[in-house]
């Protein structure tokens, strides 16, 4: 799967009052920008637009118009083909200067569609983000883009160079297998949202967490990649079963965002903290590895389910 990582480097043009977690706020302004850079029938709602189908806009963000499931797909939901990273920090205000970075992530082909999103997200600093002050939005200045260490925009010459380093995203196999059983921290680095048996998760057992890295690995692969992978899903749910939790130090946290579709606040909650796993984890560090790329659960194109690992010795 065509994966790029792409690091937008801003700085605030005025004072900004942003929420605690960020990332709701970024995509509903982000979709706002991209619409309109790209949306050639203005009054056309996107579910019967003629182009829908080709449509940039439409295709990141009415994924489920635009795109089909494969037919011998088993994925019931199709995933968005990106997920924003916000500023990692839970500070609300913001002085006029201030540093204002964030990270894209892109999969699939949507990764040759780069110049959109890039002229996009200069647009949402010309709209403005955050809450209203003195009647007026926070605005921001793109300052240069970055996939990995080369610099491929800068707003001096308004010119994208080749992307580089994009990278074929998979499951790697592991350099130095793991013998017999191990100890594995992991860790949810913003909130967590998963559902087993039709319900909202307050815990995580190993095999509910496998499930949901593997309904991520097989959904992105299906619409981005070259096609579900070949793994025993139903063998490694069950070894997943035996592997234990020995410290598990998870909270839940609650934020709140506006939805513009249901022009209503709608509480949002999911899963922070860590949880160590001991048993025979070795097979499964491929797919926290992956998950830990392209984060993990509900609504990841906030920035939810990002999540990272340490093997405790």
């Amino acid at each position: 799967m065509l994966f790029g990582k792409y690091q937008f480097l801003c700085h605030l043009e005025t004072d900004a009052i942003l929420p605690t977690f960020k990332g709701s706020t970024f995509r509903g302004v982000f979709g706002h920008a991209l619409k309109k850079v790209v949306c050639a029938l203005k009054r056309q709602e996107c579910t019967d637009c003629l182009l829908n189908s080709r449509c940039i806009y439409a295709l990141v963000f009415e994924t489920q118009i635009s795109k089909q499931s494969p037919t011998d797909s088993r994925i019931s939901s199709i995933p968005h083909p990106f997920v924003i990273e916000p500023p990692d920090t839970t500070e609300t205000d913001f002085s006029e200067g201030s540093a204002f970075d964030f990270n894209l992530l892109l999969f699939g082909e949507v990764n040759h569609s780069l110049p959109y999103f890039i002229y996009a997200i200069d647009q949402m600093g010309r709209i403005g983000i955050g809450k209203r002050i003195k009647g007026k939005r926070a605005r921001f200045v793109l300052k240069t883009v970055k996939c990995g260490k080369r610099t491929i925009y800068s707003s001096k010459d308004q010119k994208l160079r080749t992307a580089g380093e994009l990278s074929q995203l998979g499951l790697k196999a592991l350099q130095n297998r793991l013998d017999g059983n191990s100890c594995i921290k992991v860790i949810l680095e913003t909130p967590l949202r998963l559902k087993f048996e039709n319900r909202l998760k307050a815990d995580l057992p190993f095999h509910v967490l496998v499930r949901a890295m593997l309904r991520r690995v097989s959904s992105l692969f299906n619409c981005y990649g070259n096609g579900e992978p070949a793994l025993d899903y139903r063998g490694m749910v069950e070894r997943a079963r035996l592997v234990s939790i020995k410290e598990c130090n998870l909270q839940w946290f609650d934020w709140q965002r506006y939805s513009q579709r249901q022009e209503q606040a709608m509480l949002m909650g999911g899963m922070t903290g860590s949880v160590n796993y001991e048993g025979n984890v070795a097979e499964f560090i491929p797919l926290i590895d992956f998950c830990s790329m392209v984060h993990l659960g509900k609504q990841t194109a906030f920035g939810l389910g990002k999540i990272k690992s340490e093997l405790i010795p």
